[in-house]
């Protein structure tokens, strides 16, 4: 007969070994916004910049300030990726094509976008669980436009807040010992 202690060291280890896999990273995928998987395993060895965004949020102009980033450094490897959410003052639309062409016409988008995103609650994507897991509480999105800068291994460097701007010497500072 099976002693329950064995079992019980059994079920932990189980659950120690699937835990540690699903918060590897580069385990981790979005759906595109146009339907495409972005899986994070295609960028390692790679700066990421990971930004939660909405269309008519008061920082929407950082879009801007993250292009000219990734037009600058893109040819060194630094991957964005913009994760359109509706969770913050409904200020996303809710349909996937309009949020695209409003990044296309408006900025002129060239880094990847995910579809609408839940970045918020129990059902926000486990990306964010991974950032809460990683940084604690305090690092999870209050607002649009929380950017989060992961290097090159994998691991989250540090994280910004909606007001910090991409193009602020704070920010490039960090993004600098990124790449």
């Amino acid at each position: 007969m099976i002693s329950k202690s064995f079992i019980i060291m059994i079920l932990t280890l189980f659950m120690s070994i699937s835990f540690s896999a699903k918060s590897d990273f580069f385990d981790l995928s979005f759906e595109g916004i146009d339907g495409n998987i972005i899986s994070l395993k295609e960028f390692k060895n790679k700066p990421i910049i990971i930004v939660n965004s909405a269309s008519f949020c008061g920082f929407t102009y950082q879009y801007e300030q993250l292009e000219n980033l990734y037009q600058k450094y893109k040819k060194m490897g630094l991957v964005i990726i913009a994760i359109p959410s509706n969770d913050f003052g409904g200020q996303e639309f809710k349909d996937n094509k309009k949020v695209k062409e409003f990044c296309k016409v408006n900025f002129n988008i060239s880094f990847p976008i995910t579809k609408i995103t839940k970045v918020k609650g129990k059902d926000r994507h486990p990306f964010f669980k991974w950032v809460e897991k990683e940084a604690g509480y305090l690092s999870l999105p209050k607002w649009n436009f929380y950017k989060y800068l992961i290097n090159k291994e994998g691991k989250l460097s540090s994280w910004f807040s909606s007001v910090t701007k991409p193009s602020s010497d704070k920010f490039l500072k960090e993004l600098g010992k990124l790449m």
